[in-house]
């Protein structure tokens, strides 16, 4: 083949290439930096708007991803959005040894556990899965470091608030949703779990929208309370 056929081959191949085929070099320098220097997360309308009109985001994401997936750091997706994270298994290199500032009882634990496989949950559901009455402190306590909170109020008697976990929460365990908490398989791996556990046991499926028995919390008290009656379930 002529020089002059090589070259017109090579014009006719970029004609046919799809935009988008690969990941503009400066548009995924960009979403680099932002990344680099967010200090928390970025979704992806965030850092479009850092960005050149009609950039690709969603492709450029997944260039950058894969270009660290066997790096030091890795681009990961928690709770929707993108932040820069040691590689898992470099992260004995950055443990410090330092005093536990506090540490959560086997009630708040056990608690939050229920919370994040049984959401959206009321108080009386928990008090039931664990099968001991619960303190109010308890849930107050993952409330202040920001891992639980009040998410609707369930269309029953009495209008009980119910319970779910924050972005926070995904962000410390590494969650991209509440869809990606450990399932039964995984649980079992880790010693969680029996190998054989009960006849008819499963892991609940929780959610983070609202469900069809679930209004979304306002703060205010439902009319059927503002007369003075008192909600056993948030006393």
């Amino acid at each position: 083949m002529s020089s002059v056929a090589k070259m017109i081959a090579t014009i006719e191949d970029q004609m046919e290439a799809k935009p988008g085929d690969a990941a503009n070099p400066e548009h995924l320098r960009m979403v680099e930096a932002l990344l680099f220097a967010a200090a928390e997360p970025l979704d992806a309308k965030a850092l479009a708007t850092s960005l050149p009109e009609g950039a690709d985001v969603a492709g450029l994401l997944n260039a950058l991803q894969a270009q660290y997936e066997k790096r030091g750091v890795n681009l990961c997706c928690v709770a929707g959005k993108y932040q820069f994270r040691t590689a898992s298994d470099l992260a004995f290199l950055l443990r410090k040894e330092k005093p536990e500032q506090r540490r959560l009882s086997k009630a708040a634990i056990e608690t939050l556990a229920i919370i994040a496989y049984h959401q959206p949950v009321t108080r009386a559901e928990i008090e039931d899965i664990r099968g001991v009455v619960m303190s109010k402190g308890t849930i107050d306590t993952l409330m202040e470091i920001g891992w639980v909170k009040i998410r609707g109020r369930k269309r029953t008697a009495g209008r009980p608030v119910t319970y779910g976990t924050t972005e926070a929460f995904l962000v410390q365990f590494g969650l991209e949703n509440v869809a990606h908490l450990p399932g039964l398989d995984e649980l079992k791996a880790a010693g969680f779990l029996e190998a054989m556990p009960p006849s008819g046991f499963d892991v609940p499926n929780p959610s983070d929208a609202l469900t069809a028995d679930e209004d979304p919390y306002t703060g205010e008290e439902p009319e059927d309370l503002a007369t003075g009656s008192v909600n056993l379930d948030e006393a």
